[in-house]
């Protein structure tokens, strides 16, 4: 009977102290699942933004941050593709057609004011090649 009664009164001395760790166990354990949501929810965001991001193309800078480059090559296939002569091409830079031959030949490299004009030709086809010439000749 003294050997049941001191196990009796152990067991709820230890009941005592081991009671709150349980609770603060239980409770920490909820914390932490309650977080790795968080954190998966979180992480699923950063991809699909990661992903939105990849997608849309980066917000246009004005032109003086736009760096153009020249390079006789792609003057070469632009004026090919308009179907322009050099003659036809210089009078749409307001240049000769020397200078166009020069420049494809890379002997010289048009002037810093003169890349935007090449560059803006990027832009327009064939058709407009040719309206854009035909007004010119019909203006002077």
């Amino acid at each position: 009977m003294l050997k049941s009664e001191i196990w009796r009164l152990s067991t709820k001395a230890a009941r005592q102290h081991v009671a709150p760790v349980h609770s603060t166990t239980s409770s920490l354990r909820k914390q932490v699942s309650t977080l790795k949501k968080q954190l998966q929810t979180l992480e699923r965001e950063v991809t699909a933004l990661k992903r939105q991001a990849g997608r849309t193309k980066p917000a246009a800078a004005t032109e003086e941050d736009v760096k153009v480059r020249f390079t006789p090559k792609g003057l070469r296939s632009l004026r090919s593709r308009l179907g322009l002569s050099a003659e036809e091409f210089g009078r749409l830079l307001d240049v000769g057609q020397q200078t166009i031959y020069n420049w494809e030949s890379e002997k010289t490299q048009p002037r810093r004011a003169q890349v935007p004009a090449i560059a803006a030709l990027r832009k327009i086809g064939k058709r407009e090649a040719r309206t854009r010439l035909e007004e010119m000749s019909a203006a002077g």
